[in-house]
């Protein structure tokens, strides 16, 4: 292989990381003006609204993980996924437990008002 046929592959690795990126940026930012629209100009219900904004923020986390961490269900990139699937679910399991101890101390310090 010559240098010119590898700077022009390696032009074209570029142009299409780089397409890649606009793309992921075009779609994160949709995906962050659908909420702020909605909130700002519509009058749906906060549970409607809730909603959207929760689909909003998955897709974008997919968003993010494809175009932005380039990661893919690719066989070479399991590896990547399944550690951050990992750390989501610690994440999880933390945030669940402090919020289950603090709603359980709440009704036993509160018994009239447990739910």
């Amino acid at each position: 292989m010559s240098g010119k046929t590898l700077s022009n592959e390696r032009a074209q690795e570029r142009a299409s990381e780089l397409k890649n990126y606009i793309v992921g940026f075009i779609l994160a930012l949709v995906l962050t003006l659908i909420p702020f629209g909605l909130v700002a100009f519509t009058d749906i219900s906060r549970m409607q609204l809730y909603g959207v904004i929760g689909l909003c923020a998955l897709i974008q986390i997919i968003v993010h993980f494809r175009f932005f961490l380039h990661i893919t269900l690719a066989r070479n990139k399991r590896e990547d996924l399944q550690l951050i699937l990992f750390s989501v679910l610690i994440l999880a399991i933390m945030c669940g437990g402090t919020l289950w101890i603090i709603f359980n101390l709440y009704t036993r310090m509160i018994p009239s008002l447990a739910l």
